[in-house]
């Protein structure tokens, strides 16, 4: 499907000098002198390098649609995680450097997206939030706590995250797996 340089949006995927890009941020620039044009980050979906390139309104993109998945994480090791199609029950196994480092927020049973093109597996997307165990974190110091100063928090697997000083070891957080950041105590 065609769309005009200045209708991509963040999210989109688009096939650009033979390859496939996903577009990560975009800011509208209108310069005094000359025509409108959008600055995007793009990310390529297959190798991961990243690019900033200007689509003006007049140029045409090719944006591509992905066929997605559901799967269900089931195990994995050091090298390589396996997932089930939760409609037809066959197997994938994808490479953990694949996922990155948010394979660590994997757990059994989670239920994911696999964005698929051309029998493809190009992306994995996890759910945008999961509640894990504070395994270790530095105790609260009495009257540390008037100053909004984060802290140090080793997660159940093995994640270092910044976390509010009233959190303590034992607690239960919900985290963000997009950004790894902690967004509050799990209830």
């Amino acid at each position: 499907m065609k769309i005009n340089g200045n209708e991509i949006r963040p999210g989109n995927v688009i096939e650009h000098n033979n390859s496939l890009w996903v577009a990560v941020k975009l800011q509208h620039v209108k310069p005094g002198k000359g025509g409108a044009f959008a600055q995007v980050e793009l990310k390529n979906l297959l190798n991961g390098s990243k690019l900033n390139q200007r689509f003006r309104s007049s140029e045409t993109i090719e944006r591509v649609r992905l066929e997605t998945r559901d799967y269900q994480y089931l195990y994995g090791d050091k090298n390589s995680l396996t997932f089930m199609d939760t409609e037809n029950y066959e197997q994938i196994e994808l490479q953990t450097d694949f996922i990155g480092e948010r394979a660590a927020f994997l757990q059994d049973g989670m239920e994911v997206v696999v964005e698929i093109y051309e029998g493809k597996p190009i992306s994995v997307r996890l759910p945008d939030q999961v509640v894990l165990e504070v395994r270790d974190t530095e105790p609260v110091v009495k009257g540390q706590t008037a100053a909004s100063s984060n802290k140090p928090a080793i997660l159940e697997n093995d994640v270092r995250i910044m976390v509010p000083p009233f959190v303590t070891s034992g607690d239960k957080i919900v985290v963000d797996t997009q950004e790894l950041i902690y967004l509050k105590r799990a209830d």
